[in-house]
C-alpha cells in the first residue's frame, strides 16, 4: 500500500526533514524530484573538495595509471553530481557511482571520489527501495569476503588483507549504517502509525460508548415519562371534549396525579445522571415486584378509553431475576402499557409474567382496532426501545398484530447477559 503526504501530514513533514518524499516502498513523489538543499551543498563541497585535493597534487594512487592527471577529475565530477540525486534516485546513482569509482582506479586517483562512493552507498540503502535495502548489506559484505580472499591468494601477504579492510570500509561498512539507520526511522514510523491508530480506536470506542449511554438515557427517559404524559394527553382531550364537571373533575385528578409522579421520575433520572457524591442516598431500581402499582396506575388511566387491565404473574417467589433483568421487564410492560393506552381498543389488557428454565417471559396482549374517544400520538420509538432493551441483554422481542390481539412478547434470560457490540 502506497502511502502519500497528504494522507500522513505527519509522514510527509518526516520525510522532508530527510530531504525528500521517499516513502516505505522506495517510490517518491513529484515535489522530490527537485534535489534537496542538503545534496545540492553535499555536492558542491565534495567537488570544491576534490580540486582543491586535484590541484595541491594530493592523489590516492599517484604512481598507478598512464592516464594524465587531470581525468581524475571526470570521475569526481560525475560522482560529485550524483550527490544531487541521491535521494530521489538512489539507483541510479549508486550503479554511475560504481562505475565512477572503478574507472577511478585507472587514475591517480582521488579521494573525495571514494569518500563520495561511500555516501552514495549510503544513500542507496536508505532512501532505496525495500528490495535493494536489503540486498546491499549482504552484496557488499559478500563482496569484501571475496576481495579479502582473492587478495590474500593473489598476494600471499599479510597486507593483502588491507584490500579487504579497504573495501569493507568503502562498500560495506556505509551500506550496514544505512541500514541500521533505516531500521530505527521505520520502526519509529511503524510505532507512530500504531500510536495514531490506537489513538483513533480509543476515540471511536469513546464515541461509542457515549452513543450507547445516550441511547441508554433516551430509552429511559421515554419508558418513565411517555407513561404520564400519554394519561395526561388522554385524560386532557376527554375533559375538553366531554363538559361536564364530573368529568373534568375526574380528568383533573388523574392529570394531577400523573404529573407529580412524572415529575418524581424525572427527578430521579437527574440524579442518576449527576455525578454520585459520598453522601448521595441510593436510589431504588424498579423491579417486577412494582407490577401490581403499575397495572394499577394504568387501569386509572385506562378508565377514560374503556380500558381493564389484568396482571397474571406465573413467577416463584424468592427467585428474582438478575437487576437489569428485572428493570428490562419492567420498562418493557410499561412501554407495552403506554401504547395500550395510546392505541387499543376498549377491552381487557392481559399481562402475563413467568420464570422457568432460566428464562423470564413477558407477555403482553391487548385488544387491536379503533376505538372511539381521545388518543393521544405515538412517535414509533417505544417498540424500538423495547427491541434494543432485550437485545442487549441477549433476548428475543416479537410484536405485532395476531387477529384483533396486538401481541407483544419478550423473553430474557433470567442472569444478566449483555451481547457484545
Amino acid at each position: 500500500m502506497r502511502l502519500h503526504p497528504s494522507m500522513y501530514p505527519n509522514l510527509g513533514r518526516s520525510a522532508e526533514v530527510r530531504g525528500a518524499y521517499t516513502l516505505l516502498d522506495g517510490t517518491v513523489t513529484e515535489k522530490s524530484l527537485r534535489p534537496h538543499r542538503d545534496d545540492v551543498l553535499l555536492a558542491v563541497v565534495s567537488v570544491v573538495a576534490g580540486l582543491v585535493f586535484w590541484s595541491l597534487g594530493v592523489y590516492s594512487s599517484p604512481g598507478r595509471g598512464s592516464l594524465p592527471a587531470w581525468a581524475a577529475l571526470v570521475p569526481l565530477v560525475v560522482l560529485g553530481a550524483m550527490e544531487l540525486l541521491r535521494r530521489t534516485a538512489p539507483q541510479v546513482t549508486l550503479t554511475v557511482g560504481t562505475a565512477g569509482v572503478i574507472a577511478d582506479q585507472f587514475t591517480v586517483g582521488s579521494l573525495a571520489t571514494v569518500i563520495i562512493f561511500t555516501d552514495l552507498m549510503y544513500a542507496a540503502v536508505v532512501y532505496g527501495k525495500p528490495a535493494m535495502a536489503r540486498r546491499l548489506p549482504v552484496t557488499t559484505g559478500l563482496i569484501t569476503v571475496v576481495i579479502t580472499i582473492a587478495s590474500l591468494a593473489w598476494l600471499r601477504t599479510p597486507q593483502a588483507l588491507l584490500i579487504g579492510a579497504v573495501t569493507g570500509i568503502v562498500s560495506f561498512a556505509p551500506a550496514l549504517t544505512g541500514a541500521t539507520l533505516r531500521n530505527h526511522r521505520e520502526a519509529a514510523e511503524a510505532a507512530r502509525l500504531r500510536a495514531e491508530q490506537t489513538a483513533l480506536l480509543a476515540e471511536m470506542d469513546r464515541s461509542q460508548a457515549v452513543a450507547a449511554e445516550r441511547a441508554r438515557m433516551a430509552r429511559e427517559l421515554h419508558d418513565m415519562v411517555a407513561n404520564h404524559l400519554s394519561a395526561i394527553a388522554i385524560h386532557s382531550t376527554a375533559a375538553l371534549s366531554i363538559d361536564t364537571a364530573s368529568t373534568s373533575r375526574d380528568a383533573l385528578g388523574v392529570i394531577r396525579e400523573n404529573s407529580v409522579q412524572g415529575l418524581a421520575e424525572m427527578r430521579r433520572l437527574i440524579g442518576l445522571l449527576r455525578d454520585a457524591g459520598g453522601d448521595q442516598e441510593a436510589v431504588a431500581v424498579p423491579s417486577l415486584d412494582g407490577l401490581d402499582a403499575l397495572i394499577g396506575q394504568a387501569g386509572t388511566n385506562g378508565s377514560a378509553s374503556g380500558l381493564t387491565f389484568v396482571l397474571h404473574d406465573d413467577r416463584p417467589s424468592g427467585e428474582p431475576a438478575a437487576a437489569p433483568v428485572e428493570l428490562a421487564a419492567y420498562r418493557i410492560v410499561q412501554e407495552s402499557l403506554t401504547n395500550a393506552l395510546k392505541h387499543a381498543a376498549p377491552g381487557t389488557v392481559t399481562v402475563r409474567v413467568a420464570h422457568e428454565d432460566g428464562l423470564l417471559s413477558v407477555v403482553v396482549d391487548s385488544p387491536y382496532g379503533d376505538r372511539p374517544g381521545p388518543r393521544a400520538p405515538g412517535s414509533g420509538a417505544g417498540l424500538i426501545g423495547m427491541r434494543e432493551r432485550t437485545e442487549l441483554l441477549g433476548g428475543k422481542f416479537t410484536a405485532g398484530r395476531d387477529g384483533s390481539v396486538w401481541h407483544v412478547r419478550a423473553i430474557l434470560p433470567a442472569e444478566e447477559k449483555a451481547v457484545e457490540m
